[in-house]
């Protein structure tokens, strides 16, 4: 199992990481930053409740857009290492011409990749006060 969790996991968390350090980086070179340290606030304080909140926003967001090729890799990668699983299932019931079967996953995976959107959607609202629900 380390095989194919280090093969879908890699790249993705390279990606998260990478848009993490930058997104911190950006924020703590920010005016409202310097000025929470300056009133003497310590640095996890400033760090936690100030940088982190605002760093996590695209994040967050990049989390859920790699989701949905996430789902993809985890069938591809199912398939080549010959583990029991939606995947592989897809693809059997593909070659096997058995299209109930295909559409069934094909929904299910549609309907993962909405409640992942639906949840980022939520997340986002919650951590960055701007974006306002419409009603």
């Amino acid at each position: 199992m380390a095989m194919p969790a280090l093969a879908l996991g890699w790249e993705f968390s390279a990606q998260v990481t990478r848009v993490s350090r930058s997104s911190l980086l950006e924020v703590l070179g920010q005016d409202y930053i310097r000025t929470a340290r300056g009133k003497g606030l310590p640095n996890r304080i400033v760090i936690g409740r100030h940088a982190l909140r605002n760093a996590l926003i695209p994040t967050i967001i990049l989390i859920g857009l790699q989701f949905s090729a996430l789902l993809g890799g985890t069938m591809i990668l199912e398939t080549i290492f010959g583990l029991p699983g939606l995947g592989r299932g897809l693809v059997h019931a593909a070659l096997q011409r058995d299209y109930p079967v295909v559409q069934s996953v094909a929904t299910l995976l549609v309907l993962a990749t909405l409640a992942m959107n639906l949840i980022v959607d939520v997340v986002h609202a919650r951590l960055d006060p701007r974006v306002a629900w419409t009603r």
